[in-house]
């Protein structure tokens, strides 16, 4: 039954795209997979300039709202972003193949389901924006800044209510290889945003981010830096999961399997290229944003740091792509807390406090988590039958049609 399956799906492929050399199949692909990965690596990077420019206005307010700033969107925003973004990610899986296997009805389902559950988890996470202040109390922060922080929390609400929308319309439209207007709508928010903020970002920034310690200072830029690398490897990460998807409701495995080589492969060759300029230029660059030479220096110590960052997040955020077009989100779950939870940060603590490496310690620890999770993505992803993968698309995007259906004729029953 299964072999018989097999040779339908492989029948609906044209046998033409078989034919095509390597290098022109790779070509094709190539240019596909930038339609989806340029919107979104811009429109990924124009969200972050958002928050960074927030950062700006309020580090010219104070030091005590500045970090009360920064503990609500680095803790909660970020915290209510992967888990809001995680389970839009089961939209994206299931509208990438539905659009592959052109079961294209089903993509609106799935939408509004998506937005039930979204909005309701977004419910069940308000107590931490309303106790944001107690919580911080509890957990040892200072009380001026946690009652700073409790204030922006109940002004942050709307940002997680518009998340849902924001990532669900994303993923619905990225599946389709249609998300140009969301990079529309996204440089018309960044344009508007700074207002009259220009004049006041570059070194500023960084002076007010924290004008204690000189170490403190040195990484806020590098993880600054690090941070809009991070929407490079998002972008693809939209990318390999749309490809994926598409290709395997589509029924072409082998189609699949080139759309990961090339975009691991691009993520890759960009992220090497960046692992290049920060490991060699290192200090130079924190000139960038400061003047201070101490700053400077602390930055070219945290430099290699930085650098292996960037190579290493230019792999794992495609294979979780990779994981999410295939429907492989519990699977990553796992991944990530084993090698986040149990081995990334014990070695970090370790490394801070036994070997007195401080800061250093607990970037090398998360350094070695994701290194170990980079390694257990691509066994996974080496070791798997993509032809069975596409056999279980088929049966998920025939299931939920057949449900879907089943109801509409009890409906038109009753």
């Amino acid at each position: 039954m299964e072999e018989s399956a097999r040779k339908l799906l492989r029948e609906e492929i044209s046998p033409e795209e078989d034919e095509l050399p390597l290098i022109k199949r790779v070509w094709q692909e190539s240019k596909v997979m930038w339609v989806v990965a340029a919107p979104a690596i811009f429109t990924r990077a124009s969200t972050f300039g958002i928050n960074v420019t927030s950062q700006a206005f309020v580090g010219h307010i104070g030091s005590k709202e500045l970090a009360a700033f920064a503990l609500v969107f680095t803790v909660l925003i970020r915290f209510a972003n992967g888990i809001l973004f995680g389970m839009a990610s089961a939209l994206s899986t299931l509208c990438g193949q539905a659009y592959g296997a052109r079961r294209y009805g089903m993509m609106g389902v799935y939408l509004q389901r998506s937005w039930i559950v979204l909005y309701f988890t977004s419910l069940l996470l308000l107590p931490l924006f309303f106790f944001t202040s107690p919580i911080m109390k509890m957990l040892g922060q200072d009380d001026s800044i946690a009652d700073v922080a409790g204030t922006i929390s109940l002004w942050s609400i709307a940002v997680i209510f518009a998340y849902v929308l924001s990532f669900t319309f994303q993923t619905f439209l990225q599946s389709q290889s249609k998300n140009v207007v969301i990079s529309f709508l996204a440089a018309f928010s960044i344009t508007i945003h700074p207002s009259k903020i220009w004049g006041l970002w570059s070194s500023s920034l960084f002076h007010q981010v924290s004008c204690c310690e000189v170490e403190i200072d040195a990484l806020s830029i590098c993880l600054n830096i690090n941070g809009w690398e991070m929407m490079i490897a998002f972008g693809f990460l939209a990318a390999a999961s749309v490809r994926v998807s598409n290709e395997l409701g589509r029924g072409s495995s082998k189609a699949a399997k080139l759309s990961i080589v090339v975009t691991v492969a691009t993520s890759f060759t960009i992220g090497f290229i960046l692992f290049l300029f920060f490991l060699f230029y290192r200090e130079r660059l924190a000139y960038i944003f400061t003047t201070n030479q101490q700053v400077a220096v602390a930055v070219g110590d945290l430099s290699p740091l930085l650098a292996f960052s960037i190579l290493l997040n230019s792999v794992q955020p495609v294979l979780s792509g990779v994981a999410v077009g295939a429907g492989w989100q519990s699977i990553v779950a796992y991944v990530n807390i084993g090698c986040y939870y149990i081995i990334g940060i014990p070695v970090g603590v370790v490394l801070s406090k036994v070997l007195h490496l401080q800061v250093k310690g607990i970037w090398m620890g998360m350094l070695f988590g994701t290194l170990v999770q980079t390694i257990v993505l691509t066994i996974i992803t080496c070791k798997t039958d993509w032809d069975e993968q596409v056999l279980l698309a088929r049966r998920r995007v025939d299931r939920y049609s057949v449900d879907d259906e089943e109801t509409d004729t009890v409906t038109s029953n009753a």
